[in-house]
């Protein structure tokens, strides 16, 4: 019964918003973290950047509890240290585990919205990820500020308030800008045991004129969540309490035309307390870490004038201090610290064939390394047909091949492989995958389109399984995985209504070089087919309708005991802004409307249904 109701409620907020007479009324000044999602906030919990991929429809997110919580950011059938994450010029990083890339304690606001890197942008771009990249830029300063707050079942409360003030001071012709940011959230939880508290702070200070940008960042996030079977599949209660610090620094310079430059560095603590068991803390063992990581990148386009250079250099060094992840290797030895290197060099040419079409290709190779690990120099080509009409719209045609590398985080390589919940495998090497593709991408009118056909192949690519004869715990293992598929986005915008469509359809060919396998919890727990909708409407009378989707056909996988391999998973909000109020917003949310069961994570339970009603004031 859920695609039926889904589809009345869809075909209904259309015809209202096609209907409406009155003009409408625009939300004021709000800032849209993704165009391709119709709900900026989260029903439960506050905003941060991985909010806006719930239900990106370029992004797959597995998540434990609340996406807030803990989220497994994958893309084209990749897994969650395959997607890279990039703030500015530089690329975040978490040594220990992929599990923690997406904790980056900078409020939504601050950034622009994301951008999904695949194929030659991920491969140029990329850090230590082999498929995909969730980029960042940073918003520009103005003087505004906001402040929210929430109430739903389960008792959850939040509140945030975000001030921004761009300054008459100017310094060489730049203006002084800062903004800072508070956010807080509790709650009980959509099943027991599901509780979370989460709070925020963030300052920045920022030089900028026409032509350039300088950002000065601090923040710092505490977590604490608690959710059975968060990350083994025993019926055990479990919790995390995650403290992430980072501190950025970043500058852009334009330098005409799309040429610019841009130099980066970051510094980022996290720290991870992870308890199996919360009514008996330390079983097994005291699963404690603090990993630091510090990067500094410069990055840039220059037009020679017989060609464009695109070029990128990264270095980024690491240390581990840990209770569990002790284990020395044989044959590599013991270590708790590693420095990497990337750089890309990218050559681009471009030819005029007549006065609408222009070709474009782009050849480099990049070059990765580690002190620890042997390096490898990749290819990465692409040759673009260009088609501007005018008006009646433009075209984009291309082709391209791309290989990446990446080396395996500390969880992998440190974890004992005989003994406890997590089994490590020391004999793990750099990881390299191939991918061949084809797109187009279009936009005309109202319209807009982007389609692309992939095939991957991942050469050792680090998954984790379990063995039900044999193994209490999961296993990191090295798998080779042929990867076919296919992906669209369709958006449609009008004065009252946005529609977004987006279809993913993969298929998987695994070998694990012979290792016992029964399930695999990430590398081979995808969407054989996921489709997204999002839908905003304005309604009239001041009131606007956001709706959220993805349906889902899940792989097979054992461990999937209960929800089935079907989902439909919708996000839903209504808001009101009062015309003798225009500053005010007023909301109601439903997340997970229809109640579905479905496991993300194999094994870890799907949350609950969440109501909210919230108030954003905004100056």
């Amino acid at each position: 019964m859920k695609l039926p109701v889904i589809f009345l409620v869809l075909s209904l907020t259309i015809l209202a918003a096609l209907c409406a007479e009155d003009a409408p009324v625009l939300l004021p000044s709000v800032t849209t973290y993704s165009s391709r999602v119709a709900n900026q906030d989260p029903v439960g919990g506050f905003t941060m950047p991985v909010s806006a991929l719930r239900f990106e429809p370029l992004v797959d997110l597995q998540a434990r509890n609340l996406g807030e919580a803990q989220a497994d950011v994958t893309i084209r059938g990749g897994i969650f240290e395959n997607t890279g994450f990039r703030v500015g010029g530089v690329s975040l990083y978490d040594p220990q585990t992929g599990h923690y890339f997406a904790e980056i304690p900078v409020a939504s606001g601050m950034l622009m919205e994301p951008q999904i890197l695949t194929g030659v942008d991920n491969a140029f771009e990329g850090f230590n990820a082999n498929v995909g990249t969730v980029a960042y830029a940073w918003r520009p300063i103005t003087t505004r500020g906001e402040v929210s707050l929430n109430r739903g079942d389960h008792d959850l409360e939040g509140e945030s308030i975000y001030q921004g003030y761009a300054s008459g001071v100017k310094i060489a012709g730049r203006t002084v800008a800062a903004d800072t940011e508070f956010s807080h959230s509790t709650g009980d939880g959509t099943i027991a045991f599901g509780d979370h508290r989460f709070s925020r702070v963030n300052a920045r200070l920022q030089l900028a004129n026409e032509s350039s940008q300088t950002d000065l960042f601090y923040g710092y996030q505490a977590k604490f969540f608690g959710w059975p079977n968060l990350y083994t599949p025993f019926g055990v209660h479990e919790t995390e309490n995650l403290q992430t610090n980072l501190v950025t620094l970043n500058h852009r310079q334009n330098l005409g035309g799309d040429d610019f430059v841009q130099l980066g560095a970051f510094y980022r603590r996290n720290k991870d307390d992870y308890e199996y068991s919360r009514e008996s803390p330390g079983l097994f063992n005291p699963y404690q870490h603090t990993t630091w990581a510090r990067a500094a990148s410069l990055s840039g386009r220059n037009d020679l004038g017989f060609l464009v250079l695109n070029y990128s250099a990264e270095v980024l060094s690491d240390n581990l201090v840990s209770t569990s992840l002790t284990f020395s290797s044989p044959t590599k030895g013991d270590y708790k610290s590693r420095t990497y290197y990337k750089a890309g060099l990218l050559p681009e040419k471009s030819w005029t064939i007549d006065a609408t079409h222009r070709l474009v290709a782009k050849a480099g190779l990049t070059f990765d390394d580690t002190n620890r690990d042997a390096s490898a120099v990749s290819p990465a080509m692409e040759i673009a047909l260009l088609e501007n009409n005018g008006a009646a719209g433009t075209e984009r045609y291309y082709f391209s091949f791309t290989k990446t590398t990446q080396v395996p985080t500390y969880t992998a390589l440190k974890s004992s492989p005989n003994a406890g919940l997590f089994r490590g495998n020391p004999d793990l090497g750099r990881e390299r995958a191939y991918n061949v593709e084809i797109g187009w991408v279009r936009t005309a009118g109202a319209w807009s389109y982007r389609a692309a056909v992939f095939s991957r192949r991942d050469l050792d690519l680090v998954d984790w399984t379990f063995l039900y004869a044999t193994d209490a715990a999961r296993k990191a293992n090295a798998v080779d995985i042929d990867t076919f598929g296919f992906e669209g986005v369709a958006t449609y915008t009008a004065k009252r209504l946005k529609i977004v469509l987006g279809y993913t359809w993969l298929d998987k060919n695994a070998d694990y070089h012979g290792a016992a396998v029964d399930a695999s919890f990430y590398a081979l727990n995808f969407a054989k087919h996921r489709l997204t909708a999002a839908i905003v409407a304005q309604l009239g009378g001041g009131f606007e309708l956001r709706m959220d989707n993805v349906a889902r056909v899940q792989e097979d996988n054992r461990l999937r005991a209960i929800g089935g391999d079907e989902a439909l998973i919708s996000s839903l909000g209504l808001y009101y802004l009062p015309k003798a109020v225009p500053s005010l917003e007023i909301s109601l949310g439903a997340s997970n409307p229809w109640g579905s069961n479905f496991q993300e994570v194999p094994k870890v339970p799907a949350p609950g249904r969440q109501l909210s009603a919230g108030m954003t004031y905004r100056w």
